[in-house]
């Protein structure tokens, strides 16, 4: 039996309302590397990195082992990244 991530469904369900008008074609053919989408999003919150770990529900080593490059996000913290970029009164 294949074991599922609820939080990644719950966000992935999230993201299509908060998303929805735009393209699925856009969303699906999207596809860049998690550090680069990481970096792009990080510096487009313009938070403090305790106030990014905050928001995210991580610690504050785990950003900094993002932003060094060390530990990739995974894709549900990705999402969630995205979700807060697009509507952060998600995160409120």
């Amino acid at each position: 039996m294949e074991s599922k991530d609820t939080m990644f469904e719950l966000l992935t369900s999230l993201e299509q309302i908060v998303f929805k008008d735009l393209s699925q074609t856009v969303i699906l053919t999207q596809k860049s590397n998690p550090f680069t989408e990481f970096e792009q999003l990080r510096k487009g919150s313009g938070l403090k990195t305790i106030d990014f770990a905050r928001e995210m529900g991580v610690s504050v080593a785990t950003v900094k082992e993002w932003e060094s490059k060390r530990v990739k996000p995974s894709m549900t913290e990705l999402k969630l990244m995205r979700l807060i970029q697009a509507a952060p009164t998600l995160s409120a």
